[in-house]
């Protein structure tokens, strides 16, 4: 049976959630209800449910934070108050971002997209697929040196030496020992022509070489940041990839 935590720190509101999921969807076993955000992390870290459907605003951490902090293969659905948070929440890899008062054909569709996500994978539908890439796809040349930016000087930077890429709307660092430079190529664009075993996403922004990365550590809400050799500052790491560094 799918397994899901409710964490709200309202009860009556937690209990109408609860309802409805067993209305709409009777298999779902509620494992947990808690009420506040330190409570969830604790019980999401010992139960691993399949869905946690986390308020934003709670005492202790914050749905966002505890969101963060996941580690194992819990999916997550926010439900709040709340319509400004819905970037941050996709950062980190939600199902999807409910606004309350709930209504119902909104929650029955959200229970739609988790349990396509809950879904075991089509094994000869993925075979078929991989093999179509095999036979179709050429390999992307690999990136050797980016030619880039830095005050009127043009120049041309050793993929090696990058230490990271970190995009924003309009332009993408490319961040060395010597300092930045810029360049105009989307992440999701270099991403295709780096080596992945040397370069990682870490965040949809922030593409790291791994052959500079010092360390990680993680903050006291549990968020978890990389530390690159030769530079102080440090990276963020979105949910979606922290299962990246478990063996670090």
């Amino acid at each position: 049976m799918p397994t899901a935590l409710i964490a709200d720190d309202e009860p009556h509101l937690a209990s109408h959630l609860k309802e409805q999921l067993h209305a709409l969807w009777p298999e779902l076993q509620v494992v947990h209800m808690a009420a506040n955000g330190d409570e969830a992390a604790a019980a999401i870290a010992q139960l691993n449910p399949d869905i946690a459907f986390l308020d934003i605003q709670m005492p202790g951490l914050n749905g966002l934070e505890v969101a963060q902090g996941i580690e194992g293969d819990t999916r997550v659905v926010f439900v709040t108050a709340y319509d400004d948070y819905a970037v941050q929440a996709f950062d980190e890899a939600a199902i999807d971002y409910l606004l309350k008062p709930l209504r119902r054909e909104r929650l029955a569709r959200a229970l739609e997209r988790v349990k396509a996500a809950l879904a075991p994978a089509d094994d000869d539908g993925r075979l078929a697929q991989a093999m179509r890439k095999l036979l179709q796809a050429q390999p992307a040349p690999r990136l050797h040196y980016i030619r880039a930016s830095q005050g009127s000087m043009t120049r041309q930077v050793a993929v090696g030496d990058v230490l990271y890429f970190q995009s924003d709307e309009k332009y993408t660092v490319v961040r060395t020992r010597d300092g930045e430079h810029v360049i105009r190529t989307p992440i999701a664009e270099l991403s295709a022509q780096l080596d992945p075993e040397r370069f990682m996403q870490i965040h949809r922004s922030t593409l790291v070489n791994q052959d500079h990365v010092e360390g990680v550590r993680r903050d006291d809400n549990s968020r978890m940041f990389v530390r690159m050799r030769g530079v102080d500052s440090e990276l963020p790491v979105s949910r979606a990839y922290v299962h990246l560094f478990r063996a670090m």
